[in-house]
């Protein structure tokens, strides 16, 4: 992790926060059920409202889902904390969504790239029959976010639909190289330009519970599959 990214991330309360989020998840993984369905990432993930499936989802897909993302972390965060996010859960299926924050904090791609690749090479050895859905990245919103706002222009400096999916189409070929699903759930997020739709988000980047009924929508036959 480059100096820059630490002091992006690992300011003393979110450090916090995350620390304590993975002690919640190490927690319910000694009584969480194997073999189930896994949702990793940062917080577009992490915020991702599956607990409408999460108590009704054996009835609903036959498995339980488990969501174990972070926010405001990155491929190496994973990496470090891999046990706790997806190992020692030893699921049937994942889906994946992360580095959004790696091209955010300016992680060299290189090693962005290394980073996912290691973590699903990690994934291949060690869970060898399960399914793996790796996401692409969702549309963004900078036309009607980030002019004015100082957070918003702190969020948009470094982030953009063209690199969000510049990375996605390259993390299509790590899916590939491993024999792992790569998935589009954009569908009817975005307006004619692109952008994500302004009613969807309330800060450009982030979904509002509107939005993530569409990605929900769209996860389902993924989830069934």
């Amino acid at each position: 992790m480059t100096e820059q990214t630490k002091s992006l991330t690992l300011n003393p309360q979110l450090e916090a926060f995350q620390n304590n989020l993975l002690a919640s998840y190490a927690k319910a993984n000694k009584t969480a059920l194997k073999g189930q369905i896994l949702f990793v990432g940062s917080s577009l993930m992490e915020i991702l409202p599956i607990e409408q499936w999460e108590t009704a989802g054996k009835v609903s897909f036959g498995k339980y889902i488990y969501n174990r993302a972070v926010r405001a972390t990155t491929t190496a965060f994973l990496l470090a904390h891999i046990d706790t996010q997806i190992f020692d859960l030893a699921p049937s299926k994942i889906f994946i969504n992360i580095g959004t924050n790696d091209i955010g904090f300016q992680v060299p791609e290189a090693e962005f790239l290394a980073n996912y690749d290691e973590i699903l090479s990690q994934i291949a050895e060690k869970l060898p029959d399960c399914e793996v859905y790796v996401m692409r990245y969702y549309p963004i919103n900078t036309v009607d976010f980030g002019s004015d706002d100082e957070d918003e222009q702190t969020l948009f400096a470094t982030r953009s639909n063209q690199a969000f999916q510049a990375a996605s189409d390259k993390i299509a070929k790590l899916a590939e190289k491993h024999d792992f699903h790569f998935i589009n759930v954009n569908g009817n997020l975005a307006d004619d330009n692109g952008n994500l739709k302004k009613e969807l988000t309330f800060d450009g980047a982030h979904l509002l519970p509107a939005g993530y009924e569409i990605v929900l929508k769209n996860l389902e036959s993924y989830i069934k599959a």
